[in-house]
C-alpha cells in the first residue's frame, strides 16, 4: 500500500512559504525602484512594471495563505 508523503495542506503551506519569499523580494525591489525613480534614475514605466510584479506576487501569497487555511 502506498501512502503519499505530502498532503494537500502541506503542499499549500510549502507553496505559501515560497510565494511569500518571492513576494518579499519583489516588494524590496519595488521600494528601491521608488527610491531610484525619486532620484530620476529610472523611468516611470520601470516603476509601473515593478509595482505590477509586486502586487501579483502579494496576491498569489494571499491566495495560498487562504487556500492553506481552508484545506483540511
Amino acid at each position: 500500500m502506498y501512502t503519499p508523503s505530502m498532503s494537500l495542506k502541506n503542499a499549500a503551506l510549502l507553496a505559501f512559504v515560497g510565494t511569500l519569499l518571492a513576494a518579499a523580494l519583489l516588494i524590496y525591489d519595488f521600494v528601491f525602484d521608488i527610491i531610484n525613480f525619486a532620484q530620476g534614475l529610472i523611468p516611470l514605466v520601470k516603476l509601473f512594471a515593478s509595482f505590477i510584479y509586486a502586487l501579483a506576487a502579494l496576491s498569489l501569497a494571499v491566495f495560498f495563505y487562504v487556500f492553506q487555511k481552508k484545506s483540511e
